[in-house]
């Protein structure tokens, strides 16, 4: 039998500070990002280090305290690269690489240079493409790989994978389940869910981004394999930054709704697969506080996939395909800034 072959895979997210004095440069990685602020180098230079300043003291420097003084993105990030690599087999290494924060590209190129694969799998945990996010790693990926020489292949993005589909439907109704227990006794409507997205500026989505087009479609599958009729649920944008007009609605804006509406509440954050600030602070402690301000008569926040057998088995399906298969368009035409170009070649 000949020699098995070794298969590098390289999960990428957006990093976090590893504590207290990481989060200034961690917020001045992201600023400085082109991909994020879209203005040239000297300008972007003069915004990154102004916001990444005041944000270091402000929002970022307190909500970063209460998880203290570091995100957990790294930690739960390297929890998932390790079921995943137990579930691909022995022919797989798993690799995690950072976009904002260690470890970052430069630094896991030369660690899968080390390793000496026959072939790399480019694999995002951000299961809708952005040029914000997915093309942002791959690009930075690919500056400090360039002399590689290791044939390597992208998963570009999964909205509608049937293992995420169905972990993230799972924890839906678990937690749906839980709410009318606690909630059926009080003469109240039945729980509504808010499909709670990072959001992004208006102006990305016309400029044929089609993470919107992706979060919707992610909502709508979960929806369906949920199957309770008459499900009362809502598409919302979070994690506003700066003057821009933002897509919404915003989640805050659905969140004061509900208060309106007396009814029971539940967010999942179906564009985020591991907990982080977005979900521990932002959901469940802001959103948290304005529903209970705003007379939500039950909150709850679901949790995300993380290590769920079905959304691990569900990326190393994945993996295992694309070693001999192309990835396949999934985003209609007018969304030009779609991985696979306005022509859907790579």
């Amino acid at each position: 039998m000949g020699e098995k072959k070794k298969i590098a895979v390289v999960l990428f997210n957006l990093g976090g500070p590893d504590c207290t004095e990481s989060i200034r440069p961690f917020l001045l990685n992201f600023f400085m990002d082109k991909n994020i602020i879209r203005l040239p180098f000297f300008l972007r230079w003069i915004l990154a280090n102004f916001i990444s300043r005041r944000r270091s003291k402000n929002e970022a420097g307190s909500s970063y305290a209460m998880l203290g003084g570091k995100s957990p993105l790294l930690e739960n990030t390297k929890k998932q690269a390790g079921a995943l690599e137990k579930e691909l087999g022995e022919e797989f290494k798993v690799f995690t690489c950072m976009r904002y924060w260690h470890p970052m590209a430069e630094q896991v190129v030369q660690e899968v240079k080390d390793y000496d694969p026959d072939q790399i799998i480019l694999l995002p945990l951000y299961p809708q493409f952005s040029t914000t996010t997915t093309h942002s790693s791959f690009e930075n990926w690919n500056q400090f790989a360039a002399d590689l020489n290791i044939p390597t292949s992208e998963i570009c993005c999964y909205p509608l994978d049937s293992g995420f589909i169905k972990a993230s439907a799972k924890n839906i109704r678990q937690a749906y389940e839980q709410a009318l227990e606690e909630t059926s006794s009080k003469d109240l409507p039945l729980p509504r869910i808010l499909f709670s997205a990072h959001g992004l500026p208006e102006d990305v989505i016309k400029g044929g981004d089609p993470y919107q087009w992706q979060c919707e479609q992610t909502a709508a599958a979960i929806i369906k394999e949920m199957d309770i009729p008459m499900l009362d649920w809502v598409m919302c944008y979070q994690s506003r930054v700066g003057p821009k007009k933002w897509i919404g609605p915003a989640t805050s804006e659905v969140v004061m709704t509900a208060g309106a509406d007396n009814v029971p509440l539940l967010i999942y954050p179906h564009a985020f697969v591991n907990e982080h600030v977005e979900t521990l602070v932002e959901i469940e402690i802001e959103y948290k506080e304005l529903a209970q301000q705003s007379g939500v008569p039950y909150f709850a926040r679901v949790p995300t996939v993380s290590t769920a057998p079905a959304f691990i088995k569900g990326l190393a399906t994945m993996v295992k395909n694309r070693i001999n298969h192309s990835c396949d368009r999934q985003c209609p035409a007018e969304f030009d800034r779609c991985y696979f170009g306005p022509a859907g070649i790579l």
